[in-house]
Parts: C-alpha cells; structure tokens; sequence
C-alpha cells in the first residue's frame, strides 16, 4: 500500500533524486515551514513536479522555488509535505484532485496561490521574498552538498547529546 502523506525537511528532500515506489501516489504538496505554508500544488507524481519547483528557482521559473534559494540556508528548515487526495481528508470531496488542491488553499491561504486564495498569506517577516537577489550558489549539487554537511553535523550533535 502507497503512504498516504509524506513530511520531510527541505534538507532531508534534496537527498532524495529517485521517487520511492512508496510515493508515486502522492499527488499533492505543500511548502512550508512551522508558521506558514508558503505554497500548495498538485501533480499526478508531487515527488516530479516539487523538484521542478526547485530546479525553476533558479531561473525564477517557479516562484516558491526562487523563494527557496532566496532564503537559503534558512530555507533547509522548510517541510515539503506530499500528500494523497486519495486519503480519508478529502473523502468529503470525492477524492478529485481539483477540489483537493482548492481545499488545501482555502485550509492554509498559502503566500504564493494566487488562484483560488482571496487572502494569501503575507510572506513572514523573516523571510526575503522570491525578488530578492540570489546569495546562494546556482550549483544544485553544492547546495545539496551543503545541506548533507547540516544534516550531518546534526546527526552528530543528537548523538553526543544522547550518550553524553
């Protein structure tokens, strides 16, 4: 059986360049961080179309992806979340991926949808906005190099803290 909804760091993603057979269903997502969800979209695979996002930014392609890189390294911390319209939440909308999407935006006014969102979210006052000047490299693989060291180094923090 296919997962239902996947949540994962923005870090943690970009180690991620082959779908799992396990998410091939999902076919909605979320960009977001613990204050605000910054976008939602649907895709017959999310997995496909978030990297599309990301690899976007970079030519300003994709809004929420310039975002990503406009804030970077902040932006690691961000979730990607992939979900399923095909789960019991959107049961009351007969599980079509239209209206899951609309659900989703009217749920969460996210700062980038501009269709169907009468009041998007303002872009959180700790964030520079998807115009501003790129202060990240435009090499994807450094940047995902970068993100494996962080996570690394985090990993060996958790586990001095633990046997420490």
């Amino acid at each position: 059986m296919n997962k239902q909804t996947v949540v994962i760091p923005l870090k943690h993603f970009l180690h991620v360049d082959q779908c799992p057979a396990d998410w091939k269903g999902l076919d909605l997502y979320l960009f977001r961080d613990e204050s605000a969800v910054f976008y939602v979209g649907q895709s017959y695979l999310a997995f496909a179309r978030v990297w599309e996002h990301l690899i976007g930014g970079f030519k300003g392609h994709s809004i929420v992806g310039r975002f990503v890189w406009a804030n970077w390294p902040k932006s690691m911390k961000f979730t990607i979340e992939l979900l399923s319209s095909q789960s019991a939440q959107f049961e009351g909308v007969g599980h079509d991926l239209n209206a899951a999407e609309r659900q989703l935006i009217q749920r969460w006014t996210p700062c980038f949808n501009v269709s169907l969102n009468t009041q998007p979210t303002p872009v959180p006052a700790a964030y520079l906005p998807p115009n501003a000047r790129l202060r990240c490299s435009r090499s994807l693989n450094k940047l995902i190099h970068e993100a494996e060291r962080v996570v690394k180094t985090e990993d060996t923090n958790l586990l001095a803290q633990e046997t420490g």
